[in-house]
């Protein structure tokens, strides 16, 4: 007759056992899920950051009704800015070549920047719009002003909002002079140079009339340049005198419709409708974020997908 003591044992050992084998089971169970769940995540990572850089992965033609290519221009004009020729001029290359777009639209909301950055945007949407042979549209928010302004007139049809400070065609130079101020704080100051005009303009000495010269000489050319291009663009479509208009002032969107300064009024979503009949369009802003490239893509890629399975 076996002892209770040992039967309890021995149950007592083969339920730790039963237990011991569960637990491992569960913990393997919940391993291979664990494993299961990285490795879609990881697949669904890899297929965003795929599709983020590669558009053609699934095209957005797929969705019904076709797309416009947006960029996105925001901040000032200035070399190593997101509003500068260097950022700009691929994505600009990338948005006209794509040649299921039914055309391009740019969203500006600038105050300006160096007139050369503006012109060298401004010379290279022309030179894309040519060569694509894309429509291309202006959309201007808070600023379309002075430098932006310039950028905007290489579009075919520039719209605002009512509220949109547009215009400022001009040319300006900012700066302070402090002479006297070295002086008062008893601080020697040493210049050498090798041309007699290498410190002109400097700010620790009076303004001389040859720097006033200089001055409004550079102006004047600049000046000149931006009413050329404003007037070769817009000549059939301004409604008031050119000095009224390259004075350096600025108006309201609604005042600027009717100087012809712009065509019309509208924001983003109004002006893909009414332009190019679409509700859509694929970002190439060089500033958009990974993010949303990201969700970009992915919604391209869902939408295909259910209009597959409908």
């Amino acid at each position: 007759m076996s002892n209770p003591k040992e039967q309890i044992f021995s149950d007592s050992e083969q339920l730790s056992a039963e237990l011991v084998k569960e637990l491992l089971k569960e913990k393997r169970s919940d391993r291979r899920w664990k494993n299961f769940r990285f490795i879609m995540w990881m697949t669904v990572i890899a297929v965003l950051f795929w599709t983020a850089w590669n558009s053609n992965y699934i095209s957005p033609t797929a969705l019904e009704g076709g797309y416009v290519s947006l960029i996105r221009m925001t901040g000032i004009i200035e070399p190593g800015a997101d509003l500068s020729a260097e950022t700009l001029i691929p994505a600009l290359k990338q948005a006209f070549s794509d040649e299921h777009a039914k055309g391009v639209m740019l969203v500006i909301n600038s105050e300006g920047g160096t007139p050369a950055q503006a012109s060298i945007i401004h010379d290279a949407i022309l030179y894309y719009k040519e060569k694509y042979h894309k429509k291309t549209i202006v959309v201007g928010e808070d600023f379309l002003a002075s430098g932006a302004y310039y950028i905007a007139v290489a579009a075919d049809q520039i719209y605002v909002n009512p509220n949109t400070i547009t215009g400022s065609v001009g040319a300006i130079i900012k700066s302070f002079g402090f002479p006297e101020v070295l002086k008062k704080i008893g601080i020697e100051r040493r210049v050498y140079m090798s041309g007699s005009a290498k410190d002109r303009m400097d700010p620790f000495l009076p303004a001389s009339p040859a720097d006033v010269e200089k001055a409004n000489q550079l102006l004047s050319e600049v000046q000149a340049n931006f009413n050329r291009v404003v007037l070769d663009a817009r000549r059939n479509k301004l409604h008031a005198d050119p000095a009224t208009l390259f004075n350096g002032d600025f108006w309201s969107g609604s005042a600027a419709v009717k100087l012809g300064l712009v065509d019309g009024l509208g924001n983003m979503l109004d002006v893909l409708d009414k332009e190019f009949q679409v509700s859509r369009y694929h970002d190439y802003s060089p500033s958009s974020s990974l993010f949303n490239r990201m969700a970009g893509s992915l919604g391209y890629s869902l939408g295909a997908v259910f209009k597959a399975l409908r």
